[in-house]
């Protein structure tokens, strides 16, 4: 069973999560937009070899800063991305909602610092 929210609440969670970094590793996503999306897109699923009905609750799009160098000047830069629906179906309650929302996001943000799936597997927030 889905836990569902408003648009501003489920941002507002966001918003939460983001509020909780420390400081050092909040300024360096200052230049890094996180943005609130109804679900992804087929061309997202497609690339990650997933399927329609596959959940995918949090996406980073970019270079991990641990691989950029002055040749990615011209490099698209990153987002990241956090699809509210398929968060709420991963989420049966208020509580399992709020610490979905927290999990993803800083999933999301450990990619940008070049953690990969294991690393963020061990900091619980698989």
């Amino acid at each position: 069973m889905a836990y569902h929210v408003s648009s501003a609440i489920f941002e507002q969670l966001v918003e939460r999560a983001l509020a909780e970094l420390p400081q050092q590793f909040a300024e360096f996503l200052e230049e890094v937009p996180l943005e609130v999306r109804p679900r992804p897109t087929a061309a997202q699923l497609k690339r990650l070899g997933l399927g329609e009905d596959d959940l995918l609750l949090g996406l980073y799009e970019g270079i991990p800063l641990t691989e950029r160098s002055v040749e990615h000047s011209g490099v698209r830069p990153a987002v990241i991305y956090i699809f509210k629906e398929d968060v709420e179906l991963a989420s049966d309650t208020e509580a399992e909602l709020v610490d979905q929302v927290r999990t993803t996001v800083l999933h999301e943000i450990g990619h940008h610092f070049g953690l990969d799936e294991d690393d963020l597997d061990e900091l619980g927030y698989s």
